[in-house]
């Protein structure tokens, strides 16, 4: 069997959430709450799996990106100018946050390893600056294959190695009762997880791959197994750090993270740590300004592609602010949390906007959403909608 045919456009969507933010969320998770939140991330992959299924539906079928299909769509004048003016805020601004901590998410990686060199900023966005000049899809797409592989071996190998409790494993998989304080790291762990610019990003690189709609059901088995690979390796980190953690002990940051492991691993505790850090923040560091890109050249209905000066400038620009943010005295882990805590907030209105295009038969003709998807997309929509308005209604009060 060619498996290499079920590793492609989607594989680009978990090396993109599989990122510095998502390496700290579920370690935050695991070290404060155990296995308890287990049961949030499944939620999170099949929230997931249904809006990327959309998203990819939508490329497959139009051949064009969300941005496009919005441009496109059925909507009246003010509410598809709207709907354009929140996507641009929403995913350049969010992007910008974003970027800057996978950058400062890659950076700590490599602190583990060589301390006290203030350059790594600007090697890592050079180092992204040239990928994406490239301009070459199946090279990104191959690279983007490898460091998703490089995460999961790292952080498999410790979720074994530190010996998980599978009965508590069972337990927390299992919804249960949470304070407001975990709430905070539930939107987290859902915006780290199913995010909005991976929408915009699948679907306009899907018709790179996939011409004919009659690869609608390869295209959905390859969603399905990247996006649960990335699942599973979530899960491994909260696991991980749960064992190595006590959650009455304070949890600094990633360093702390790979001392923990050193009776397990010895000395490779820190080599593993960094190693997963470093493939996370670069491979996100790549797809969140190619992300931006593609949504700005939908939403502006840009022609052209890699090697448009537009498309470019977009990319430089959400780089730069990255490097720039990830080079300040600003704590690594403060940008990385506030750029997924925005993420979650951002989701619902997104999501919306998705279900919507997936209706609009002028798009989408026979392949439109069924009304089991229908139903699936509202209930993701309105449990999203329920924990961002929850979290801005306790932040406020």
């Amino acid at each position: 069997m060619n498996f290499r045919k079920f590793f492609g456009p989607s594989t680009l969507v978990t090396a993109a959430f599989i990122g510095p933010g998502t390496i700290t969320l579920c370690s935050l998770t695991g070290a404060t709450t155990s296995y308890s939140l287990l049961w949030v991330l499944v939620f999170s992959v099949i929230c997931t799996i249904i809006l990327q299924e959309m998203a990819a539906r939508l490329g497959l079928v139009s051949q064009e990106g969300l941005g496009e299909a919005i441009n496109k769509s059925s909507l009246g004048v003010i509410p598809k100018s709207l709907m354009i003016i929140l996507s641009i805020s929403g995913i350049l601004v969010g992007n910008a946050a974003y970027e800057a901590g996978n950058i400062a998410g890659a950076i700590l990686g490599l602190n583990l390893m060589v301390e006290g060199f203030n350059f790594w900023p600007i090697i890592l966005g050079t180092i992204a600056a040239y990928v994406l000049n490239k301009g070459s899809y199946k090279w990104l797409e191959r690279l983007l294959i490898f460091l998703v592989l490089v995460m999961s071996t790292s952080f498999l190998i410790s979720a074994i190695i530190t010996k998980p409790d599978l009965s508590k494993i069972f337990q927390g998989l299992i919804p249960s009762s949470f304070n407001f304080d975990q709430l905070l790291l539930i939107i987290g762990l859902v915006g780290t997880t199913v995010v909005p610019y991976n929408l915009f990003l699948h679907a306009s690189t899907v018709k790179n791959k996939h011409k004919d709609v009659s690869k609608l059901k390869e295209l959905r088995i390859e969603n399905g197994i990247a996006i649960i690979l990335g699942g599973i390796v979530s899960s491994c980190i909260v696991i991980t750090a749960a064992n190595v953690f006590d959650q009455s002990s304070e949890f600094n940051g990633i360093a702390d993270f790979a001392l923990q492991l050193e009776p397990l691993l010895g000395s490779a505790a820190t080599y593993v740590m960094a190693i997963g850090f470093f493939a996370a923040g670069l491979s996100s560091a790549i797809t969140a300004p190619l992300a931006a890109a593609y949504a700005a050249k939908g939403l502006f209905k840009w022609n052209g592609d890699f090697k448009d000066l537009r498309f470019k400038l977009v990319w430089i620009i959400i780089l730069l602010i990255g490097v720039i943010v990830a080079s300040t005295a600003l704590k690594p882990i403060l940008i990385i949390k506030f750029a997924q805590i925005a993420n979650g907030l951002l989701l619902p209105v997104i999501a919306i906007f998705l279900l919507y295009i997936l209706n609009d038969e002028k798009i989408m003709g026979v392949n439109r959403n069924s009304l089991l998807l229908n139903i699936l997309g509202g209930i993701v929509v309105l449990v999203t909608f329920l924990l961002s308005f929850k979290t801005l209604s306790g932040v406020f009060s």
